[in-house]
């Protein structure tokens, strides 16, 4: 074995990727900010700009379509360039996104520069091509290690919002955004400084060669042509997020609606995605045990309970209780998708189909938090729109059971 084939190989769940681990982390903290201080300003948008719920939701929606499909090409970019420079390129149109939008006139030049520089250009770069480059530093620890970077989403999740919400009142939405832009944006361009070595997995022949023979196993995923299979996972990703938008997007506006105010709200989205942090530690966890696809059953279940649970209460407490369920129900779920590609998807292809998968369930965020609004506005309330939440969830996990059947009726037949 050459000196770098083992340097390489040394590499794999050592020290140096748990530093690594840690700097992902905190990418995905700082690039995920937008997607939740969106929520937060909603109502003074609506207000400031004298659209409806669902205009003043178009801002949200074109941003998670911007991050869904910037995440499919930012995946491919890392495969080729490595996962620093769509970094740098990200820190620096987050940054100009957010300055840019506090500059907007208009609902449009709003919406716009959460689509284009937020979405497309800026924090697509920190969650797809971060999940894929780390799965390609562990193998032991796999499941654990991109619950832990996936979870700097949803700690970005706990941080942001009540910061902003605070921003709000002190000196307005439009400063608190330009101090958004410059921390955020500084911070990512320094810290994607230090993601310059390319994954072990990458560099080390010998771990190649396992890679060519995972492929040459994976060449029909749950008995399925590749195509297809992705078709089915990202049909999948469509409906959970669907689903999981309701109460991310909306809650802040539905706590407005009930007269609990704006600022409750914002600590109920705060509460529901910290603990979507501990969940998708333990789900990264149970991940490690059971596999993605039985991960990804058992989130699709618990989020459908927690979506339900929303109909009938509606009182301040009970929904502090149901946001954290909520929370740590379904934290696990996004996660999952990673490593089903992982598992049954040839590895050196990880890029770009953790990349496609993402970008289904982030189209599924951008189409659940416009939905939601414009159910609100034709039916003058949310619960119809929680009704459509459960709906979705119901089709996300009708196709994860249908999968599971297929990888169990495989596992039976001889081989």
């Amino acid at each position: 074995m050459s000196s770098s084939t083992a340097a390489a190989e040394h590499l794999i769940d050592s020290a140096v990727a748990a530093r690594r681990l840690l700097v992902t982390l905190a990418l995905m903290t700082l690039g995920g900010s937008n997607m939740y201080v969106v929520a937060v300003v909603l109502p003074a948008v609506q207000v400031e700009f004298g659209v409806s719920r669902a205009d003043a939701s178009l801002p949200y929606t074109l941003m998670m379509i911007g991050f869904g499909v910037g995440g499919l090409f930012m995946g491919r970019w890392a495969d080729r360039a490595g996962v620093h420079v769509p970094l740098m390129l990200g820190g620096i149109c987050t940054g100009l996104g957010f300055i840019a939008a506090s500059l907007s006139g208009s609902i449009w030049w709003f919406a716009l520069a959460h689509g284009v520089l937020m979405g497309l250009l800026g924090s697509s770069t920190t969650f797809a091509p971060l999940l894929a480059d780390t799965s390609l530093w562990w193998n032991k620890r796999r499941g654990i290690a991109v619950a832990v970077c996936a979870s700097g989403n949803y700690l970005a999740g706990a941080i942001w919002p009540p910061l902003a919400q605070y921003g709000i009142e002190a000196m307005g939405w439009r400063s608190t955004y330009v101090a958004l832009g410059l921390f955020c944006g500084i911070g990512m361009v320094l810290l994607s400084l230090l993601m310059r070595q390319r994954p072990p997995l990458l560099q080390s022949p010998v771990v190649g060669s396992v890679q060519a023979l995972q492929a040459s196993q994976s060449q029909r995923p749950f008995g399925l042509s590749l195509n297809k299979a992705q078709f089915l996972l990202c049909v999948a990703g469509v409906a959970c997020c669907v689903a999981m938008a309701m109460p991310q997007v909306h809650i802040v506006a539905y706590c407005t609606d009930l007269g609990f105010g704006a600022a409750r709200g914002a600590e109920m989205l705060s509460l529901m995605l910290a603990s979507g942090i501990a969940s998708r530690l333990i789900s990264g966890a149970i991940c490690d045990r059971i596999g993605g696809l039985r991960t990804l059953v058992l989130g699709s279940v618990l989020q459908g309970v927690a979506l339900l649970l929303f109909l009938p209460f509606d009182g301040l407490v009970s929904l502090y209780v149901i946001s954290a369920l909520f929370g740590l129900f379904q934290g696990g779920i996004v996660p999952a998708y990673a490593i089903i590609v992982r598992e049954y998807f040839p590895a050196k292809e990880a890029g770009s189909r953790v990349g496609a998968v993402i970008m289904a369930t982030l189209l599924g965020m951008a189409l659940g938090g416009w939905m939601s609004g414009k159910v609100f506005d034709l039916s003058g309330s949310y619960h119809a729109a929680f009704i459509n939440g459960v709906l979705w969830n119901a089709l996300n996990l009708s196709i994860a059971l249908w999968l599971l059947w297929r990888v169990k009726r495989a596992a039976a037949q001889p081989a």
